[in-house]
């Protein structure tokens, strides 16, 4: 998106196939951007595998330790590729440790790097026990200027010097095989140890070691859990869900793509799918895959692929598409959003134009949208201060529509379920000026503060308050 070329960050995932080595690969790349957070928390659930990119100057982030809490709850496996060794950086060593003790997992490396910033002259390949060593040019495209297979060769001395020679290996590679257990598949693939990588992304380097460890070592497609059971991805019939919706990803076409991750079976063009939630078949003419920003129709997909199905505003988040069986896959939660505001029009000559856009940029997830009464009042809810930045962009230059944002005191929204119906209603009437829709019709108490939360769940025993939207609600999860 124009936004993210101009700010030089990612706003919203983006999906990328490729081939290498005969096997395909499909990358989900989330924004790093705390503000984005529960963008990279929804798209965990449609990934198999996880990378970290960390940057050897600033280690260890706080939206880093958030994302590996989401991770260690689903047990997904984890590689950590440590960035900008082009750069002056931490020592490794001390960022090892930081990963360990801020990440709470164990780690091993699998590279080491030679030196770093000014005297960084490569990364010794500690999976393969190679030495590749490192050349920067002005376009950025780094060459390995030599292989060597056997560190203790005397031919090293001649490409790095003795000083670097003595330092990786009479002190790096014996510090590493003494402090760190040897490097066992299952303990990764169970999420309990992160291998790590060192290189340099902008110029290429180490990214190569971090690709093929990766394509030896990762899980292959995995099922998923549903509401009657777990779908392995050898079951015969297609399913999927989506995670992801984008509006307007070619500003020319305007057009809009649900995301679908297939779990099981074999999806094929132009042949009927149910649709779990609103109990429809459809069937899809140009189902698309993505390679940076171009996109090619495509005859068929399987487990792990991920498909972009072009959507006239059927689809939401966590929606389930089968063969013909009536599961669904667990719910993708939307969270609380920490900030609050309401959406103001600056221009009433292009209401129409906001309305679709405030209800198609929600759908997308980027934020959420409660509609409160009288004046079908529109409060727009999101984890960080950037997205409304984001989303006013957006409202005007892909749907011509300018607004404002006004600041709203609320703590929490609140999700709520009850088996005393009648208690709802008192609540509903009691906290009018509180209470609010969200976008599948669900009432939803705004808070104001901690205290107002915990008088009302003192006060009103048999209502349960839920802090993400993740609950059955008659057939629909939402």
């Amino acid at each position: 998106m124009e936004i993210e070329k101009q700010r030089g960050i990612s706003v919203a995932t983006s999906v990328m196939a490729f081939e290498y080595n005969g096997k395909q690969v499909n990358i989900l790349d989330t924004p790093g951007h705390k503000d984005f957070a529960e963008d990279t928390y929804r798209t965990l659930t449609a990934v198999d595998s996880v990378i970290l990119v960390i940057d050897c100057a600033n280690g260890v982030e706080a939206q880093t330790e958030r994302l590996m809490e989401v991770c260690r709850m689903r047990k997904t496996p984890v590689i950590i590729f440590i960035n900008k060794m082009d750069r002056e950086g931490r020592d490794a060593f001390d960022l090892l440790d930081e990963l360990e003790n801020m990440l709470k997992i164990k780690v091993r490396p699998l590279s080491w790097p030679i030196g770093i910033g000014a005297t960084f002259k490569g990364v010794y390949n500690i999976f393969r026990k190679q030495l590749n060593l490192f050349a920067a040019n002005k376009t950025k495209i780094a060459s390995e200027i030599v292989s060597l297979n056997d560190v203790s060769s005397h031919e090293l001395e001649s490409y790095i010097g003795d000083e670097a020679t003595a330092q990786l290996v009479r002190k790096d590679l014996e510090l590493i095989d003494g402090v760190y257990d040897t490097f066992d598949v299952n303990t990764y693939l169970k999420g309990d140890v992160a291998p790590v990588f060192f290189g340099s992304a902008v110029n290429n380097f180490g990214v190569k070691e971090l690709l093929e460890a990766f394509l030896e070592i990762s899980p292959s497609p995995i099922g998923r859990d549903t509401d009657t059971g777990f779908v392995e991805p050898e079951n015969s019939e297609f399913s999927g869900f989506v995670f992801k919706i984008h509006a307007n990803l070619d500003p020319k076409h305007r057009d809009r793509i649900a995301f679908l991750r297939v779990v099981s079976g074999k999806f094929e063009r132009n042949k009927f799918y149910h649709h779990v939630r609103l109990d429809k078949n459809f069937k899809f003419a140009n189902p698309t895959s993505f390679m940076a920003q171009d996109k090619s129709v495509i005859d068929e997909a399987y487990p792990g692929d991920v498909v972009g199905l072009y959507d006239t505003g059927n689809f939401k988040i966590g929606d389930t598409m089968t063969e013909q069986s009536n599961f669904s896959y667990k719910g993708i939660p939307s969270f609380s959003p920490e900030i609050f505001m309401e959406l103001e029009n600056k221009d009433p000559m292009k209401s129409k134009q906001l309305e679709k856009g405030i209800e198609q940029l929600t759908d997308e997830g980027v934020a959420q949208l409660f509609i409160q009464q009288p004046g079908n009042r529109k409060i727009v809810g999101t984890v960080g201060q950037l997205q409304f930045e984001v989303i006013k962009y957006r409202l005007e230059n892909e749907y011509g529509a300018t607004c404002d944002f006004n600041p709203k005191r609320y703590y929490k929204a609140c999700w709520m379920t009850t088996t005393n119906q009648q208690q709802l209603e008192q609540f509903i009437r009691a906290k009018t000026i509180y209470i609010a829709q969200d976008k599948d019709k669900n009432p939803v108490f705004l808070a104001e503060t901690p205290f107002l939360l915990q008088m009302a769940q003192q006060d009103y025993k048999d209502i349960t308050f839920h802090f993400t939207s993740d609950f059955k609600v008659g057939k629909e999860s939402v």
